[in-house]
């Protein structure tokens, strides 16, 4: 499950040659930077709202509204009809597809998102791939740089693989779906129409269509009233 087609639609993305030769699906995050920083730039189309910041090399697709108070400082590509909500912060190296939600506090670097991506409120995004109708809930946040030296590896046959990549957070597939204040550790791979349970710290694989669910312990008392001083 580890290469493009594994976990993405490749038509659902307007930038599929990012993917072009690539054997493993996390190789793509090593060309964003050349691919963006090739890229012509046209003047972008999109709505803007008050006090916004967009870089010089920034491209915003028809229909897309840029709320007040967010920053896109490119090289960026932004699609169609999405949501730029307020304080959202798209830093370096980013392409956002089609009919995709960044919203409020939400922090992107380095990353592809697939159209129809959502990421509402209170999300990092780094050194990740988002793909089609991949929704991630409330305060989760995609951890891309491991405890201690070397690059980021995933288990592949049973031993660890190198990727090659220093930071590298997460894959996501198809119509994956990660609950609120979700932890992906570093090299997190995440198969097409999976479900992370809100609360969990997950590093791993998890295959498509499978579930992880946090059933962490908890114990209800009595509520004692307070002794008064």
């Amino acid at each position: 499950m580890f290469q493009p087609a594994d976990l993405f639609d490749l038509q659902q993305t307007a930038h599929p040659e990012v993917f072009a030769g690539c054997e493993y699906a996390w190789d793509a995050l090593k060309r964003l930077a050349a691919y963006l920083e090739a890229g012509r730039f046209p003047n972008p189309a999109g709505r803007r709202g008050g006090a916004v910041f967009i870089g010089e090399r920034v491209f915003i697709g028809e229909g897309t509204e840029i709320e007040d108070g967010a920053m896109i400082k490119g090289p960026a590509i932004i699609g169609r009809n999405c949501q730029i909500r307020h304080n959202a912060y798209v830093r370096e190296h980013v392409i956002v597809g089609d009919n995709c939600v960044v919203g409020n506090a939400c922090e992107l670097k380095n990353a592809l998102l697939f159209n129809g991506v959502v990421a509402p409120h209170f999300n990092y995004i780094g050194d990740s791939i988002l793909g089609h109708r991949a929704h991630l809930g409330a305060g989760v946040k995609i951890s891309n740089v491991r405890f201690g030296p070397g690059n980021v590896t995933v288990e592949m046959n049973g031993q660890p693989y190198d990727t090659g990549l220093a930071k590298f957070g997460a894959l996501l597939g198809d119509g994956a779906d990660i609950g609120c204040n979700a932890v992906l550790n570093p090299g997190s791979i995440i198969g097409r129409g999976a479900v992370v349970y809100p609360n969990t710290n997950w590093r791993g694989i998890l295959p498509a269509h499978m579930m992880v669910k946090n059933r962490a312990a908890q114990e209800v008392v009595v509520r004692r009233p307070r002794e008064s001083g």
